[in-house]
């Protein structure tokens, strides 16, 4: 069991895991199970049709870049209710759950005034005719329906910031569910609905994403909530938390935005290099799921303990758990990573030779390979990126996270890619190793700054300074 003396909780050898796992491992189901939604929704696809594969991965990730900012503001209101809740505020983590979604609602309007921008960047990236009509429709299907990735995000707060994380996993395990079945029913045409290929994807993820927060909404007014923390009385907007909550989440904001565009340009870039190689790095980037989505679930955790523990003015504590969830995902890397390695074709089948229309083992596989063994390198490095760069994060060393990933994101993963592909003209290997490369150079820095311990003077609540 856990002593704690002077502050500092003298964890046993096991008990540091038994605390990230108690946080993490709900968080762990809810994205694995979003994961296999992705995984599942891709694979329906390149079972429908090639150009389905191919327009599925460019169009999603450029809808998650244009709202990603969003939700990552959003779910910026978690760390405050972490650190109220350390600091013993209950109250404070009502009114800051408030602010969040209250902002999730106000940028509604804005995410869909940026279809039009989505649809151009889709059709100067040069893709075929064909695979651009079907980018275009899921694009802006999926953009109709925007408003529930902040949503989602700024309510799961309320109840993950407190350690709660069972409310959120049970409300994305049924919404990811929903979204597996209707994929299935509104892609192929079954049990009665109209065959509707890659639109059909879009529309059962717009269904399905109103379910997680209408659930996690229902619990949140719910009497058990409002008796302990007022959330219906504090449900209301806070002119002086909500500045804050800008002040720290915006570059959090900024920072995933343009991170996510940086690889954004990466995957476009892919497509100008051949219907084989697009579909093969489409494939392996979906794959690749399998190792980041639960990784996600630690590095969420993580960032909920740093604020708890510095909302307790026990940063000595918040660096001990952030290496022990570091461990714990390198740990789970490795696992997933050796499969990469030795069961490509397994992988790889699951997505090709299912029909006339359909991607061939044969043409992608040989490239898969190599593009698998990337990715397990990579998801090494993303161990340090996901769990200390949320530590940082949740301590309120937001600024450093957005200027250093910004910094290398676009001078080094955006031109670099741009130059392998365009000037230089060299293969989809050259160009995957040149993004491992740059995920290990982000990993570095965060762990480097998380080694220097400036992150621990960071007054997120605006508290003075003992």
């Amino acid at each position: 069991m856990n002593e704690q003396k002077n502050n500092v909780v003298e964890w046993t050898t096991y008990g540091i895991y038994r605390e990230v796992l108690r946080v993490a491992w709900p968080l762990i189901v809810s994205t694995g199970s979003f994961t296999v939604m992705m995984f599942c929704d891709r694979m329906f696809l390149s079972w429908y049709s090639a150009v389905a594969i191919q327009a599925a991965l460019p169009a999603g990730i450029l809808t998650f870049t244009l709202t990603c900012g969003f939700m990552a503001l959003a779910s910026y209101s978690c760390t405050f209710v972490a650190q109220y809740f350390g600091a013993g505020d209950y109250e404070g983590c009502s009114r800051s759950a408030a602010q969040g979604i209250l902002f999730s609602l106000l940028s509604w309007p804005v995410m869909l005034a940026l279809i039009p921008f989505g649809i151009w960047m889709l059709k100067v990236s040069g893709h075929a005719p064909e695979v651009f009509e079907a980018e275009k429709q899921y694009l802006t299907i999926l953009m109709l329906g925007s408003v529930c990735t902040p949503l989602g995000a700024s309510v799961s707060g309320f109840f993950a910031g407190r350690g709660k994380t069972r409310m959120p996993m049970v409300a994305n395990v049924i919404g990811n569910a929903v979204n597996i079945v209707l994929d299935y029913a509104m892609i192929f045409g079954k049990w009665g609905f109209p065959e509707m290929g890659i639109r059909g994807a879009a529309w059962a993820t717009v269904i399905s994403g109103v379910i997680s927060p209408a659930i996690m909404l229902f619990f949140y007014f719910s009497t058990r909530s409002d008796v302990t923390f007022r959330t219906r009385a504090l449900f209301r907007y806070d002119g002086a938390l909500f500045r804050r909550l800008l002040k720290f989440g915006l570059p959090s904001g900024v920072h995933l935005a343009l991170d996510i565009a940086s690889f954004t340009i990466f995957v476009l870039l892919t497509g100008r290099m051949g219907a084989d190689a697009m579909a093969a790095s489409n494939i392996a980037l979906s794959i690749n799921t399998l190792a980041f989505m639960p990784m996600i679930g630690i590095g969420i955790a993580a960032s909920i303990l740093v604020g708890q523990y510095q909302g307790a003015r026990q940063p000595d504590n918040a660096e001990r758990i952030s290496w022990a969830a570091f461990r714990l995902a390198t740990f789970y890397m490795i696992a997933i990573g050796l499969t990469f390695i030795l069961f490509p074709r397994f992988y790889f089948s699951m997505f090709a030779d299912r029909g006339a229309n359909t991607v061939s083992l044969a043409a992608v596989l040989p490239v898969g390979r190599r593009l698998l063994v990337f990715a397990a390198l990579w998801g090494l490095a993303d161990a340090g990126n996901l769990v200390i760069g949320n530590a940082l994060k949740g301590a309120g060393d937001t600024r450093f996270v957005m200027y250093y990933s910004v910094t290398l994101a676009w001078c080094m993963l955006a031109v670099g890619a741009y130059v392998i592909v365009e000037v230089l003209h060299m293969g989809i290997t050259v160009v995957w190793f040149w993004a491992a490369l740059y995920i290990t150079c982000m990993a570095v820095g965060y762990i480097l700054r998380f080694r220097s311990g400036r992150w621990k003077t960071i007054d997120v609540l605006g508290r003075k300074v003992p």
